[in-house]
């Protein structure tokens, strides 16, 4: 079996929080959104039913904690919760904070445009809420 590790593509767009139980919790390097991803800490893991029963339920419990911290975020009006993987195979978990007149509203963020990169991702407003959990 490999060892775990997180898709280039991934580490190139965020910024690395914690790590949590399960997953390994990353701002997404974006300042237009509250964006949050999980990448599950599971070598070779693509899907969600590539996971035991047991790390599918901790997953979701991931998920909610991940979504109720940024609900509380600035500007945060609606979630969108995705795991697509088209781009990057890697079994991995957005979850982003929305509002009515976003650059992507009311479409998906997803390819919409280039990402504009947190001058310093430390002081992003997941980044200093994630610093209070710990």
């Amino acid at each position: 079996m490999s060892e775990f590790s997180v898709h280039p593509v991934i580490q190139s767009l965020t910024h690395q929080l914690a790590d949590w139980p399960l997953s390994r919790v990353f701002l997404y390097n974006d300042t237009r959104y509250q964006w949050g991803l999980l990448v599950p800490r599971r070598a070779g893991a693509i899907e969600m039913c590539d996971l035991e029963p047991a790390d599918q339920a901790q997953l979701m419990v991931e998920i909610v904690k991940l979504s109720n911290l940024i609900r509380t975020l600035p500007g945060v009006e609606k979630l969108n919760v995705g795991n697509l993987g088209n781009m990057v195979p890697q079994l991995h978990v957005h979850v982003v904070g929305r509002y009515k007149g976003d650059p992507a509203w009311p479409g998906p963020v997803w390819g919409h445009s280039d990402p504009k990169p947190w001058p310093t991702p430390a002081d992003a407003p997941l980044s200093l809420a994630m610093s209070k959990l710990t």
